[in-house]
């Protein structure tokens, strides 16, 4: 189960700063960080579907993906991570690409999508599983945001301890430097968990309890990657 949190368009130093956890089985073949073959694009790579989690390019066309959690799950659905690749590889604007994929979406699992191309200032939220009444896709404000397995910036307790960590050492260093190393060290690397009461009832609650922290560490084989 995978998080994130970003500063979009509001920082003097960064237009756009990003953490996330990566959360994964040992056994599912994974490619790590690196530049891929045509130069262009950095990413690490999921060997099984051959997609991507999270990548960008020279360009600053820039691409992350989180699944939403549910019960159940299509094993005949399409790889969700073929959506961030298509994007990177893609010349369309966030928005065209949004407006690409929409009559495909329902082909997927649950999805999160955030696609952006920093240097033109434009960020797009896409979801497959938006909230009652809401949109399929949108544009992302200014400011901090926190993307986990529901929608983004839903209030999930872990959701509000990466926001509010993130958020008191943006307090402490202003307009300066942001220290990543601290960052890493010590609020993506967090295992505190939720009480009971908080936690989702999608799984049971003894693996909703394991995944209720920043950094999972439940017991069976799994990796986490730091970005």
């Amino acid at each position: 189960m995978c998080i994130a949190v970003f500063l979009w368009q509001s920082h003097p130093l960064y237009p756009f700063l990003l953490f996330l956890n990566r959360d994964e089985d040992h056994n599912r073949a994974t490619e790590a960080l690196r530049w891929w073959e045509d130069g262009e694009t950095v990413g690490g790579r999921d060997l099984v579907g051959g997609g991507t989690w999270l990548g960008c390019t020279r360009h600053g066309r820039l691409a992350f993906l989180t699944n939403f959690r549910e019960a159940s799950s299509f094993p005949a659905a399409k790889s969700r991570g073929d959506l961030p690749l298509r994007y990177l590889q893609s010349e369309k604007s966030p928005a065209e690409f949004a407006e690409e994929i929409q009559d495909e979406i329902s082909l997927y699992n649950g999805f999160n999508l955030v696609v952006a191309h920093v240097l033109s200032k434009s960020m797009i939220y896409i979801t497959n599983r938006p909230p009652h009444g809401d949109k399929l896709v949108t544009q992302v404000s200014p400011g901090i945001h926190v993307l986990s397995n529901a929608n983004l910036d839903s209030p999930w307790p872990k959701c509000l301890r990466l926001r509010e960590g993130f958020q008191q050492l943006l307090a402490e260093n202003g307009s300066g430097e942001f220290p990543v190393k601290t960052m890493v060290e010590e609020v993506m690397t967090n295992t505190v968990k939720d009480e009971e009461t908080e936690l989702p009832h999608v799984f049971t609650p003894e693996t909703e309890y394991h995944l209720s922290s920043i950094f999972v560490d439940m017991q069976r084989p799994t990796v986490t990657f730091l970005f």
